[in-house]
């Protein structure tokens, strides 16, 4: 796990972040853990094992590592699966021997962030699978501030790839770009005279696929299209330029939807309602 890397994620910083959050660094009395300081002897130590509760896409335990490490730099930390795995209930999926109170102190940092990342793989997961080898998933801009290198991660995690990363590195054109502009051909003809290299176009009407195409869209994000219609859209576009399908995709929805013929879904909801997945971690004090 020491050669875990997020590209532009800095892992110390989010480390000392977070754990600095939970101790209270900053406030009157604060930058301890007051509990296990009182209770546990300084020289306690547990054995501990994090494992899962449910059916789940495992993301998360290099992060979870690190956590425990940097309270207890000594302290034995076996991964028992890799990233990516999908296991059953039940499954162990970190073992770790060291200083209790550490353990404890970095036990809700840790596990906070497995439960929330492995949420988002799970999911993802599971779109990937109801869409039948049919096109590719993608994620969306829809995260929590803060997090969404970790959380596209996750969704990579879980089988889908990131669309945009952030507002830098494509044009995306939509109805209020539109509004402004007059039209979605004037709209991406901006985008275009002002360099941009990849102008992706929402269109929500079939008789805006020409016009965008015309004037030098570079992908065509069909919103909010039923599977007859995207399937006319694609028809249409004949391969001209990558088309993607968006806007309100479920999981009871979207394997007709990625049988349309489109090169891409994309699903906000992988990072704007995952529900954390259910891990627990069990300590025992050794002698």
């Amino acid at each position: 796990m020491s050669g875990w890397r997020v590209e532009g994620f800095d892992l110390d910083a989010f480390v000392s972040a977070t754990l600095a959050e939970d101790l209270g660094e900053g406030w009157p009395g604060g930058g301890h853990d007051v509990t296990s300081e009182s209770v546990i002897p300084a020289d306690a130590r547990f054995s501990g094992v994090m494992d899962s509760r449910d059916a789940i896409t495992v993301c998360g335990l290099p992060l979870a590592a690190a956590f425990f490490a940097r309270l207890d730099p000594a302290m034995r930390i076996t991964a028992m699966v890799e990233e990516g795995a999908r296991v059953g209930p039940g499954t162990d999926l970190m073992r770790l021997e060291g200083n209790a109170r550490a353990m404890l102190t970095a036990e809700r940092s840790a596990l906070n962030t497995v439960q929330h990342l492995s949420g988002i793989a799970t999911m993802t997961r599971q779109y990937v699978d109801a869409m039948g080898g049919n096109a590719v998933l993608l994620d969306t801009r829809k995260t929590i501030p803060g997090l969404r290198l970790l959380e596209k991660y996750a969704t990579r995690t879980g089988g889908a790839q990131n669309h945009r990363m952030g507002l830098w590195d494509a044009a995306m054109i939509k109805d209020n770009h539109v509004l402004v502009a007059g039209d979605v051909a004037e709209a991406v003809r901006r985008a275009r005279e002002a360099g941009v290299a990849e102008i992706i176009c929402e269109v929500d009407r079939i008789d805006q696929i020409g016009p965008a195409l015309q004037a030098g869209a570079t992908r065509l994000l069909l919103d909010n299209m039923g599977p007859d219609l995207l399937r006319e859209a694609v028809a249409l576009v004949a391969g001209r330029v990558p088309t993607e399908a968006s806007g309100g995709v479920r999981l009871d929805t979207i394997g007709p939807i990625a049988a349309s013929g489109v090169d891409y879904v994309s699903v906000g909801r992988l990072t704007q309602s995952a529900p954390a997945a259910d891990i627990g971690l069990d300590f025992t004090p050794l002698s």
